[in-house]
């Protein structure tokens, strides 16, 4: 198994009603030319948690920090924080399973690594006492 030393949080820059999943955003990432989805784990919007790529696996969701990362992608909107409550119940059960496998990891989201909006909030600090 990799060394994971942190998880990073992101979102689909999708509209709000559109609940999208691995399927869609495994196609979009081929796409891309990609081997297909870079994130592990997709949160739709009635917080049904999907698995993308293998954790085992390294990602391909944030520039330079793959190697040692686990990715979450939350289905909504980039730049704005329009998760709903099933979202976020979901993210706080899945952070803290991943937690019991791998140990106490930092919590980042994609803004803190790239120029974007990416997730819409300040996932350090939300997710910072889980």
């Amino acid at each position: 198994m990799r060394k994971i030393n942190k998880i990073i949080i992101h979102c689909s820059a999708t509209p709000p009603d559109m609940n999208i999943g691995v399927k869609e955003i495994d196609r979009w990432h081929k796409e891309r030319g990609w081997k297909g989805i870079g994130y592990h784990y997709v949160i739709r919007r009635d917080g049904t948690i999907e698995y993308g790529r293998p954790v085992g696996d390294i990602g391909a969701h944030t520039r330079g920090q793959n190697r040692n990362s686990i990715g979450i992608c939350w289905v909504g909107a980039n730049g704005a924080d329009n998760r709903t409550y099933d979202q976020k119940q979901a993210m706080i059960i899945l952070i803290k399973s991943i937690v019991v496998v791998c140990g106490n990891l930092d919590i980042f989201g994609h803004k803190d690594f790239a120029n974007t909006q990416c997730p819409g909030f300040d996932a350090r600090k939300e997710y910072r006492n889980l």
